[in-house]
């Protein structure tokens, strides 16, 4: 089942890697030969998106590592630093796309070629349904990773509309002789640049929050609490506490039993405990077990 999680988190990040660097000489070369700098901005962003994509496959690959001596917890959180890697990837592009758009204020533009609309159409369909195949494909396999990463195709749909919005309004603008409309151009890479530099940061603080050993909430652990409270030897569960190590969680659990049991006896049902937790839970990796002397 594990191995099965890598293969198809590594064949996604390979999968944006190489859908990334294709849309971004697309649009690159487009924006270039029709001068839109919403294109290019968009570009740019597509560009970003290649970085961001293999930082998730450098990521999942790490992640997939058995635990060693250094780690004895897994590599499990390889994954949530590759997502914060993303997230500052996305808040760098996005600065960048709006002071190029902002700078465009200052010059004489003309309005984009109608080609441009045409390479735009093309990003939207293609970014949307790589966001839709990422965005379950992480659900599914509670990756931090992957869904960092199918936000990063999000993003750039919504800065090709926005795009294309500009790009429409700039040749309408110039066919019409509104010479004012021919800067919505620009004004849709500012546009860009806000979407962008706003999901950067929704995606980094998300991540960073998984990264600082975030536990499950009380109502997330309510199914493994569930499974000790049926070994009959436990006679209350003094704590529980499943940390978050990006796909997979580890548990630190006290549990009460009779205090005139043998110490052995004792130890064999912390052994139950484990047992029963990562046999009837896949995302458990790894349990820790206190024995405390059950007093009313």
């Amino acid at each position: 089942m594990q191995k099965d999680r890598f293969k198809q988190a590594e064949f996604a990040a390979m999968v944006g890697v190489f859908g990334n660097i294709v849309l971004a000489i697309l649009k690159g070369a487009v924006g270039v030969i029709s001068e839109s700098r919403a294109l290019v901005a968009d570009a740019i962003h597509s560009a970003s998106d290649v970085a961001g994509s293999l930082a998730v496959f450098i990521g999942v690959r790490a992640a997939k590592q058995p635990p060693d001596e250094d780690h004895p917890y897994g590599h499990g959180k390889a994954e949530s630093i590759a997502a914060i890697i993303v997230a500052v990837l996305l808040f760098l592009v996005g600065i960048e796309i709006g002071k190029s758009s902002f700078e465009s204020f200052f010059e004489d533009i003309e309005a984009p070629k109608l080609l441009a609309i045409y390479a735009v159409i093309i990003s939207i369909i293609v970014k949307e349904w790589m966001f839709q195949y990422k965005y379950r494909l992480g659900k599914k396999i509670k990756s931090d990773a992957i869904i960092a990463n199918a936000y990063e195709h999000r993003s750039d749909v919504y800065s090709s509309i926005a795009a294309l919005v500009g790009i429409g309004a700039a040749i309408i603008g110039q066919r019409m002789g509104i010479n004012w409309l021919v800067y919505a151009d620009p004004v849709a890479g500012l546009f860009v640049s806000i979407l962008v530099i706003k999901m950067a940061w929704r995606l980094g603080s998300e991540s960073i929050h998984a990264t600082l050993d975030h536990v499950l909430h009380e109502e997330d652990i309510v199914g493994l609490k569930a499974t000790v409270n049926k070994i009959y030897e436990i006679k209350k569960i003094d704590e529980l506490h499943a940390r978050e190590h990006g796909h997979y969680v580890i548990i630190d659990i006290k549990v009460s039993v009779d205090p005139h049991i043998t110490v052995e006896e004792g130890h064999n049902i912390g052994k139950l405990v484990k047992e029963k937790l990562m046999s009837e839970h896949e995302h458990v990796q790894n349990v820790f077990v206190h024995i405390n002397p059950y007093s009313p």
